[in-house]
């Protein structure tokens, strides 16, 4: 395998896993970031056994396992029923829960014991195939490279991806808070609490301390009303429809305790180019309800590196490509299918799942496939054909 000259845009969790599978093998990894110090954007969130996986390859699951929570179960009931309708048990492993800052500080620590350069106060603006190769253009007009191969790991909003993906209309509103001492809550547990499909809480242990990821659902259109409403207003509601949940609520004084995230649907069906290849966010994007965000980047990343390692590189694009298709536009069917069960303005979908969906999870094989599908394995991550 002939060292390459690869060029990494985004400093996020793609980018990180990339960047450092791809320094081990002996390539030379420049990383490229907006921020003047690399540092995470966003919440809790879970690592699924495959994504824990490519962790442990990497080198980082051992200090990420030490500061999340892990997860036996994902629970959801309805209100005011209080009835049980989500119920999803790992069969094997269990889920990490944890802050988005640990995580990129268990993969940034990776990054930089591969040696791998990193650019700060570099914007990627755009990527150019030239003879010798791509180079990166910055928004302050440097041109760097060339690089044997671009990696586009940007995010949602990449200026290179060519993903154009519907905006969701319902997206979260989340924050972090302490673990309060006065709940009988169990800290292995993602907890949910549904009226109809369109109001959702939730709450997430993260470790750290302890501490946990509050998220509240919301349409993106009514963020500008909720800033404008007096905050008590929504403390009122939110407890109105889970009660156990004030301690928890009780440490949010301010709006900007809050961040609105806001989601999209879509993905690439090619998600290579020549000497361009597009991972994570910048080649897919979907609903949180699967908690498989994050670990479809990871998974991203595994890939392109075994293929890499595997094939020269006009052959190993390809064999990325084929290695996840069928697991990223399986998991995105699905987030299309289930999210309006949880996310929406329907009667109906909220009906099939209180009704249809939740009395299937306790038959089997109902249990066994759920269970796969929240791990992220229901059909092999990373397929393996000849390219």
């Amino acid at each position: 395998m002939d060292s390459l000259n690869i060029g990494v845009a985004g400093c996020g969790i793609g980018g990180l896993a990339v960047a450092t599978l791809l320094a081990k093998q002996g390539h030379n990894v420049t990383l490229f970031d907006q921020f003047s110090s690399p540092s995470p954007v966003g919440s809790g969130l879970v690592i699924q056994p495959v994504g824990l996986d490519v962790l442990r390859t990497i080198g980082a699951a051992e200090y990420a396992l030490n500061l999340g929570a892990k997860i036996a179960t994902m629970e959801g009931y309805e209100t005011p029923s209080n009835r049980k309708v989500l119920n999803v048990r790992y069969e094997k492993g269990f889920g990490l829960a944890i802050h988005r800052a640990s995580l990129f500080d268990a993969l940034y620590q990776c990054v930089q014991a591969a040696e791998c350069e990193i650019r700060t106060n570099a914007t990627v603006q755009s990527t150019e195939l030239q003879d010798s190769g791509r180079v990166i253009t910055l928004t302050s007009g440097e041109v760097c490279g060339p690089f044997d191969l671009v990696i586009d790991a940007s995010g949602a909003n990449s200026p290179l991806s060519p993903l154009q993906a519907e905006p969701i209309t319902y997206g979260a509103l989340w924050g972090v808070v302490d673990w309060p001492a006065n709940t009988a809550l169990a800290q292995n547990q993602l907890q949910q609490r549904y009226y109809s499909a369109n109001k959702m809480i939730g709450i997430l242990p993260i470790g750290t301390m302890p501490k946990a990821t509050i998220f509240w659902s919301i349409r993106q259109n009514d963020f500008a009303a909720w800033r404008d409403a007096p905050l008590a207003d929504w403390k009122a509601e939110a407890t109105a429809l889970w009660p156990d949940i004030a301690p928890f609520l009780s440490q949010i004084t301010s709006h900007d305790d809050l961040t609105m995230a806001r989601y999209k649907h879509g993905a690439l069906w090619k998600n290579i180019d020549t000497r361009l290849a597009f991972i994570g966010d910048a080649a897919h994007v979907a609903s949180p309800q699967l908690g498989q965000g994050a670990n479809m980047a990871l998974l991203d990343a595994a890939a392109l590196a075994e293929t890499l390692e595997k094939y020269p590189l006009q052959t190993a694009l390809p064999a990325y490509q084929k290695a996840r298709r069928a697991h990223v536009h399986l998991y995105q069917l699905m987030s299309w299918t289930l999210t309006p069960m949880y996310q929406s303005e329907s009667k109906i979908m909220p009906w099939l799942r209180n009704w249809i969906l939740a009395p299937l999870s306790n038959i089997a094989p109902f249990p066994w496939l759920l269970s796969k599908i929240g791990s992220g394995n229901i059909i092999p991550p990373i397929q393996r054909p000849t390219p």
